[in-house]
């Protein structure tokens, strides 16, 4: 009974976030629910000292990133950057070329450090573009863009300052930069094998006569590159994110040191440098990247700042709140007798890196988030992860590696924010596309397993 509550409350959190509605408000009600199923006289208690601690704990530590993320691809839209990027990406590719030059795109994008969504709302516009001159089918759209964006820049390319490779740093006390090679090679793997796939779509259905499409919805005007900043100068924040994130990774513990302490008044401040270096180099990393967009486009910018800046706030806020409700949703679920059967059947599994994949991309999957399923697993599972790891001799830096990697993978399946706004920007249906980002979700999970694979094999990370 008590496995039955548990799973009943993962299956509705599922099926109210594929309906649409917010998880922010039912995450609690399918936490409590299950409590209410449990113990009734424990729900008070574990709203308040579960739920909501688990859910400002996450906040506190992670909606500097969710912020300043948010205002850096504003500010990227705002002054043009981002046009320019992509019209000088589609001019050393070739229109010819419109998938690879589409997922180059919102690879650098993302790899710079532009929210997930930001590079949907920025890109589309060009592919459409590209693929109607192409005649590529636009159904084809979603799962290039998917590609680009959701896939090896999201978790896997070591240094990358998207929220799915942050997470594991605070639970494993590792750098965004962990087990590298790791990160590469299943980058080329989810690429190689994407752009195989993709291509191969488009080559049987121009085999078929398939064209571009007609009645289409949601239809861009026709882009024209007209007054657009220079490319160097557009791609320069992106680079001074990346190497702002990796060197101040190294800077910052030694400039700290383990444990900061300070006394103000007789109030002494204690923080461990460990779980928050990675943390503070990627916010400061975000924050010199902003600046660089300033010095060189403040006119733009500045016309369009207060607007935008509230639009990528608000846009902040709720993709936040979202990931900290699952995550208190997962604190509250983890302490339930019940997950300790499910805790027990994935502990089954002997070899620890998989273990770890496994209940990653299951919780991801089920919750329909990367950051909330992992925040989920870590949240009640680190703690055995590293027992297991450290008996096995495996390093911390492939623990976080598989965990970020195995977060991304089933985390797109039909009820996914990131899938069904990408769907409603592009103005096609599930039916139309989904089967095609599916693959590519098969892809990234088929990914983790490879890395793992090869880490065993030649012990390189």
């Amino acid at each position: 009974m008590n496995l039955l509550i548990v799973l009943a409350a993962l299956v509705f959190l599922m099926l109210v976030a594929y309906r649409g509605y917010s998880v922010i408000l039912f995450a609690p009600v399918a936490a409590l629910g299950a409590v209410l199923l449990t113990d009734p006289s424990l729900v008070p208690p574990m709203f308040s000292s579960v739920f909501m601690e688990k859910t400002v704990g996450f906040l506190k530590s992670y909606f500097p990133v969710f912020m300043l993320g948010a205002v850096f691809g504003k500010v990227i839209e705002l002054s043009g950057f981002s046009k320019s990027i992509v019209s000088a990406v589609i001019g050393i590719l070739g229109k010819e070329r419109a998938v690879l030059s589409i997922v180059v795109v919102c690879a650098v994008l993302t790899y710079g450090g532009v929210s997930l969504f930001v590079v949907v709302f920025a890109v589309y516009p060009f592919a459409a573009e590209m693929f109607r001159q192409g005649d590529i089918p636009k159904r084809l759209i979603p799962c290039t863009i998917a590609l680009g964006a959701f896939s090896f820049t999201m978790d896997a390319l070591p240094g990358t300052p998207q929220i799915q490779n942050i997470i594991p740093t605070t639970f494993f006390n590792t750098t965004t930069w962990a087990a590298p090679i790791m990160g590469v090679l299943g980058s080329i793997f989810v690429l190689g094998i994407g752009l195989f796939y993709i291509e191969n779509r488009r080559g049987a259905a121009h085999a078929k006569g398939e064209g571009y499409g007609t009645e289409l919805l949601n239809e861009p005007e026709p882009f024209e590159a007209k007054d657009l900043p220079n490319p160097w100068i557009a791609i320069l924040p992106l680079f001074v994110v990346g190497v702002a994130n990796f060197v101040l990774t190294f800077v910052i513990p030694r400039a700290y040191g383990a444990k900061h302490e300070i006394t103000l008044g007789d109030h002494p401040i204690v923080t461990t440098i460990g779980p928050v270096a990675a943390i503070w180099a990627v916010e400061g990393a975000l924050l010199l990247g902003i600046l660089t967009v300033f010095v060189f486009a403040w006119r733009p910018v500045l016309a369009r700042f207060a607007d935008g800046s509230k639009a990528a706030v608000a846009g902040a806020l709720l993709a936040s709140l979202n990931t900290a409700s699952e995550y208190g949703f997962g604190g509250v679920i983890a302490l339930l007798p019940g997950f300790k059967t499910v805790s027990a059947a994935l502990s089954a599994i002997p070899n620890p890196l998989v273990n770890e994949a496994v209940t990653v991309t299951v919780l991801a999957g089920i919750t329909g988030s990367a950051s909330g399923g992992m925040s989920i697993a870590l949240a009640a599972m680190s703690d055995t992860f590293i027992a297991a790891a450290n008996a096995a001799h495996i390093p911390l830096d492939v623990l976080h590696r598989v965990a970020a990697m195995a977060s991304g993978g089933m985390d797109t399946l039909p009820h996914n924010g990131a899938v069904i706004t990408l769907l409603a920007v592009t103005g096609l249906t599930h039916r139309q596309a989904y089967a095609d980002v599916f693959v590519i979700t098969l892809t990234k999970t088929a990914a983790v397993f490879f890395v793992i694979a090869v880490y065993y094999l030649t012990g390189i990370y």
